[in-house]
């Protein structure tokens, strides 16, 4: 298949290369950027990867970080190829392979990198830089099936594909063995010491793996939160027996945490998750019981009490002290954000004890193109070119830059490019295995013999094999590819009578240049085939320039109707743009505006659109009247803009709109009166100084907006981004009911793009930092913004302030996270709530919130996840509310439950299990 293509790409022969290396077979460790090979402070043998031809070196310096391999970097162009290195290994035998990413602002841009990086045809993750100084790391545990992997690199959404360090690490015996590993590569999420006295990893040596081994004393970003009271670590220098399956270093079981108190506890951020996953703990007794006491305990994980039946006593099922018991899950659903806990029995006399744990996510590999190793074979014949070392699979998940695939899940090549690429010898008779191929282009090269036979090819549309040394007869095989639209093969030294059957109409063919090469008798029908095929090239050529001239004139006629307004009479402006929209909006006499607000007297708001004031029509119905502040060509636009999208939009949780009015050069919009005004004056405005909203209030107000935001994004087509969300954009109805208001800036999403190209507008504070950045606007902007209202609900806080942060944060993100990340959510909660709230559902918002505003758009939940927490965090209120008032016993012993054992309340989502009938603890 594609390994022998593999090997052709970057040769590295993995060579145990001094007696350093015989203490660790199968190790592989690349210094990316490197110019020499060294051994490390952990005795590790480092290699530069000088030989891959690919890329850029760099130099970078980061501080507090000494380590050489991470002085140098790779990095590749942002461009549609894929930058692969190959590695060897022995078929049939597990690995772990691992990439890490430094930044250190190499490219002097700021500009934080995102890209794919795979393994083989299987997308492995997204690498998503948001710290120039912060190693990124990726790790996955497979089965080799060939004697090669590719690691790639791909797909550039902002800056250049990099990479620091490439890792391979063999395992040996049964370790990490599954049912599912030959169609599932295992994602590292989380491998954690418990207990642990510093906060250095454990690994190499300790480690014969060269696992690392996360200290759970680490302070980042939602790792272990929830620490139940009464947790202390302890830990022996007793020798552990951890000659077991997965064998997890003496040193992390020496380590240990103790619930003192009966529990321990945590919430843990799983990387990859939800999804199903491999979930093990790694217990030995390591504290002196006494005759009489005993450590019984059992795991709790959230909505899942089936699983927490099971009772482990460490020394019964280890059989003795300092023995290692691994009970677990090979196949268990779990979430992004786990909470568990392990709680003794109630006839155990100490509280329960961890050691270690590991999560794997399953990752369902890909098999790669069709065609892979007829492929393979072609390019060996060119090893020393540019263009066959490009390595991977040849498909997935990004195509070589020469081939094109089909979209199907094991896909085939359907066309290749080889024009001008210095190809000799004779054409590789493996063409004809692509039984996929529809375009072959291999002309201008110098390719001798004979035209082979492309019969098995029925898809086959274009053959352009021109300007190359081909010689002997056109194959009579050629007449039957029914599909044959294009044959080119003029200028070689083919000879013979052409085939009668590619002389027809239907075909564009070219044979000129071939001095020996004829039709026959009637050699007038031979240049009328010629001149047929110039003729029809001129056509072509004529239907091309008229195709790009109506194009440049739609062009043309999109940019004049961005222009309209400019310099027209105002009541000119939303009929010119939107005829359709203004028949379907009601359009108010001035006279009627006037008499509906006394002559604007009574103002109720204000902003950079203009003035709102307060109006009640003839027949009693409230309305608010916007006036646009001058006739500017700017506001004309955000007026148009506005009028057109409020015209075709309906839905519950937004502002209704009413009309307009154009008259004596000033332009008005008519919206419904909302009651109560903005939810910024509720939360930090005037309107403070009266009660402040509950907290169940502020998530059914969030909720009402979430769903308004949604409506433009999937209920409208084509969609709609709001691109200036605000908490004073959100309006409130008599009854408290949220609305969402102001479209001014709004914009239609492109049908089929994953992005609308946008000069930056908004509002500070809310405003997306990836569209800030790239100028790219997507429904995740709006995403964002929604999660710094989520913010200011939980706070309480203006999004911007210059008071209430602090000298180290500028915005209630950066605050907001601070608290968040170090478990510390009491930090930020609005004092005006009096404590009259359930910790869960505040804990479920914050972390939701908190993912809403990820700096990259493709780690943030869409609109519909966001609610769907929301509506959990506001079942879980209702029963604490109910609770807290004694209205429902059923309630309180459920929100009290859900409390002490740190679990969600309300639905959760269904996954498709492989066989629920393992997704039992096993101990191994």
């Amino acid at each position: 298949m594609e390994t022998r293509l593999l090997l052709l790409f970057l040769s590295v022969t993995v060579l145990l290369m001094d007696a350093a290396n015989a203490q660790m077979p199968g190790f592989v460790s690349f210094d990316c950027g490197g110019s020499e090979n060294f051994t490390d402070d952990l005795g590790l043998w480092w290699t530069s990867d000088d030989q891959l031809m690919y890329g850029e070196i760099a130099t970078i310096s980061v501080a507090n970080e000494t380590r050489k391999q991470y002085t140098t970097l790779r990095h590749f162009p942002a461009d549609n190829r894929k930058y692969c290195y190959t590695l060897d290994v022995i078929s049939r035998t597990r690995y772990l392979v691992r990439a890490t990413f430094l930044y250190g602002n190499f490219d002097n841009n700021k500009v934080y990198p995102k890209f794919d990086i795979s393994l083989g045809a299987t997308p492995w993750s997204t690498i998503v830089i948001s710290d120039a100084n912060t190693i990124e790391s990726s790790e996955l545990i497979f089965l080799a099936s060939d004697p090669t992997i590719s690691v790639c690199l791909s797909n550039a959404t902002t800056g250049q594909p990099f990479i620091s360090t490439l890792e391979l690490r063999q395992f040996n015996g049964s370790i990490y063995y599954t049912e599912y590993e030959e169609d599932f590569f295992l994602s590292v999420s989380a491998r954690v010491n418990f207990g642990a006295d510093s906060e250095a990893p454990v690994r190499y040596p300790d480690d014969p793996f060269d696992r690392i081994w996360e200290s759970d004393s680490l302070k980042k970003a939602n790792y272990l939160v929830d620490v139940a009271p009464g947790t202390e670590k302890v830990s022996t220098q007793m020798p552990i027996d951890v000659n077991k399956d997965s064998r997890p270093p003496e040193k992390v079981m020496q380590t240990a945490v103790v619930g003192r108190n009966g529990t321990l506890s945590y919430r843990l951020n799983l990387d990859g998750f939800p999804g199903f996953g491999w979930a093990f703990t790694y217990l030995a007794e390591i504290e002196d019981l006494g005759p009489e006491e005993t450590r019984k305990f059992r795991l709790i994980l959230p909505n899942m009490p089936d699983l927490s039946k099971p009772a482990v006593n460490i020394q019964e099922n280890a059989q003795g002290k300092y023995r290692l018991y691994e009970p677990g899950y090979p196949n268990i659903s779990l979430p992004f954000v786990l909470s568990f806990k392990f709680g003794k029995t109630s006839d155990s006399s100490q509280g329960p004890l961890l050691n270690a744990m590991e999560i794997n996510k399953y990752l369902e590999k890909r098999d790669g193109c069709l065609d892979g190793s007829a492929i393979a074979s072609i390019v060996l014949q060119y090893s020393s070119e540019d263009w066959a070392k490009e390595g991977g699979d040849p498909c997935l998940p990004v195509p070589w830059s020469w081939v094109a695939c089909n979209s199907d899940p094991q896909p085939r090549i359907v066309s290749i490019h080889l024009s001008g690429k210095n190809l000799t010898g004779n054409i590789p008779t493996d063409l004809t295995k692509l039984s996929g191929l529809v375009e072959l282009w291999l002309d201008g090269n110098a390719l001798a013999g004979p035209i082979p036979d492309f019969t098995g090819l029925i898809n086959l549309k274009t053959i352009h094999l021109e300007n190359n040394q081909l010689s002997g007869e056109l194959p009579s095989s050629l007449v039957d590819l029914q599909s044959l639209k294009e044959l080119y093969v003029q200028n070689n030294m083919l000879s013979g009578k052409v085939p009668s059957g590619l002389l027809n109409e239907n075909l564009d063919f070219n044979y000129s240049g071939n001095d020996n090469l004829h039709k026959g008798s009637t050699g007038g029908r031979h240049i009328g085939i010629i001149i047929g095929s110039s003729v029809g090239a001129v056509v072509l050529l004529i239907a091309t320039i008229a195709s790009c001239l109506f194009m440049h004139k739609g062009k043309k006629r999109y940019y004049e109707q961005d222009q309209l307004g400019h310099g027209l009479p105002a009541q000119r402006i939303v009929s010119s743009l939107n005829d359709a929209a203004t028949e379907a909006a009601n359009c108010f006499s001035l006279s009627e505006i006037e008499d509906a607000t006394r002559k604007f007297e009574k103002k109720i708001g204000s902003g950079g659109f203009g003035v709102v004031y307060y109006g009640k029509m003839k027949d009693g119905k409230e309305i608010a009247v916007k006036v646009l502040i001058n006739n500017s060509y700017q506001g004309n636009r955000e007026f148009s803009n506005e009028v057109t999208l409020l015209s075709r939009i309906h839905h519950r949780n937004l502002v209704q709109f009413l009309g307009y009015c154009q008259e004596e050069g000033r332009s008005m919009l008519v919206y419904e009166f909302m009651h109560n005004g903005t939810l910024k004056e509720h939360l930090y405005g005037p309107l403070t100084r009266e009660r402040a909203i509950s907290w169940i209030k502020r998530l059914e107000i969030a909720e009402d907006a979430a769903k308004g935001i949604e409506y433009l994004h999937t209920g409208c087509v084509p969609s709609i981004i709001h691109r200036d969300l605000k908490s004073s954009n959100i309006l409130l109805d008599k009854y408290m009911k949220a609305k969402v208001s102001d479209f001014g800036l709004s914009k239609l999403a492109v049908d089929g793009s994953s992005h609308v190209s946008s000069v930056v507008r908004g509002t500070v504070g809310y405003l997306d930092p990836e569209y800030y950045i790239s100028q790219q606007l997507t429904d995740k902007s709006d995403v964002y913004s929604f999660g710094v209202i989520l913010l200011e609900l939980i706070s309480g806080q203006e999004a911007i302030s210059n008071e209430s942060f602090g000298v180290n944060c500028r915005n209630i993100v950066q605050w907001a996270k601070l608290h968040i990340e170090s478990g510390d959510i009491q930090g930020i909660i609005d004092p005006s709530l009096r404590d009259e709230y359930d910790i869960q559902s505040m804990w479920k918002i914050a972390e939701k919130a908190l993912m809403c505003v990820q700096p990259h758009g493709s780690m943030r939940p869409p609109i519909s996840e966001v609610i769907k927490e929301i509506q959990e965090a506001i079942s879980i209120e209702r029963g604490a509310e109910a609770a807290r008032e004694g209205n429902s016993d059923a309630s309180r012993n459920s929100i009290h439950s859900s409390i002490n054992m740190g679990i969600d309340v309300g639905p959760t989502e269904n996954y498709l299990s492989f066989d629920e009938s393992i997704a039992r603890p096993t101990p191994r």
